[in-house]
């Protein structure tokens, strides 16, 4: 006995037979050229808000020549400034708001663990006077030191990022639009001395071993020395986006403070720049560790690099 099967009755298309699929519909009210157009022009716009960034975001750090690097330290939430001890500790800031921000301290046995919490923006760190003298960016915060004995505040100001000493004074600058400081602390008279008004988005300051000071404006993409005349000359210009600096017997370091495609700079002492780390994302503090060995906080990947000098 053979079934008998029943067709329900189909609706035909004006166009003919039924589509499939939305697509087929595309094609019967389009020409083949001109789908072919619209695809490539899809595919283009995917990878414009898509592809490019994802790009940059995965493209791997890289070393210049003489210079290679290594993961130190992964997964610090924010990683901003570091500083070294003589007792072989390492301080790490983590740069989040709103009293949320901390200090840690990742001993040689290889624990993490907080030393100072309820910060905003911690973002500056220095050795002084036998401790840590530290900053907090986020609106008007004093500056504190933390030593065996406690914390304590030495100075308030706005918005100050950068720290360093010259073994006597402290100094900072404030991350402000156009009206940022750079201000010099002296512990002998607990005062503070403006020395430079008028900043724009000044992020660091650096002392040198033979007395020179150096400070950078990332809003005009500048670093400057200071002068006793009061003209200070710009020592490099055209960076993206300066941040951190590095002066030691190496040369004058900087790290760009940019999303995508930072760098890590040195200035040697005949004037040449070298591209020392690129294709970082929002690189922060550059610190020795050891004679051609330094420790690299890179805040958009959460992560500490170690950078060496290559043998010869």
């Amino acid at each position: 006995m053979t079934a008998e099967t029943t067709s329900l009755p189909v609706r035909r298309s004006p166009f003919g037979k039924r589509p499939r699929q939305p697509v087929d519909w595309l094609m019967l009210l389009l020409d083949r050229h001109a789908a072919r157009w619209l695809l490539a022009a899809f595919a283009l716009a995917l990878l414009v808000s898509a592809g490019v960034p994802a790009w940059r975001h995965l493209y791997p750090a890289s070393a210049g020549e003489g210079w290679h690097y290594s993961l130190y330290l992964g997964d610090i939430e924010r990683v901003s400034a570091l500083l070294p001890d003589d007792q072989g500790n390492l301080y790490i800031s983590q740069e989040h708001q709103d009293g949320k921000g901390r200090i840690l301290r990742y001993s040689p046995t290889g624990h993490l663990g907080a030393v100072e919490s309820g910060l905003s923006n911690p973002d500056g760190m220095a050795s002084y006077m036998g401790g840590v003298a530290f900053s907090q960016e986020q609106g008007r915060h004093p500056v504190n030191w933390m030593n065996p004995q406690g914390t304590r505040q030495l100075f308030s100001a706005d918005s100050v990022e950068g720290l360093t000493s010259d073994g006597h004074y402290l100094y900072a600058v404030e991350d402000l639009h156009g009206n940022g400081r750079l201000l010099r602390y002296d512990p002998q008279t607990d005062s503070v001395t403006t020395l430079r008004r008028g900043l724009h988005e000044a992020e660091a300051v650096a002392s040198c071993p033979d007395g020179r000071l150096y400070y950078s404006e990332k809003g005009r993409g500048q670093v400057r020395l200071l002068a006793a005349n009061g003209r200070d000359p710009v020592v490099l210009d055209g960076l993206r986006e300066p941040g951190f600096m590095l002066c030691n017997h190496d040369g004058l370091w900087i790290t760009e403070d940019a999303t995508h495609m930072a760098r890590v700079l040195r200035l040697d002492s005949n004037g040449r720049l070298e591209v020392v780390l690129s294709h970082l994302r929002s690189p922060q503090t550059i610190v020795e560790t050891a004679a051609g060995r330094y420790l690299v906080a890179e805040q958009g990947r959460n992560r500490i690099l170690e950078l060496r000098r290559r043998p010869q």
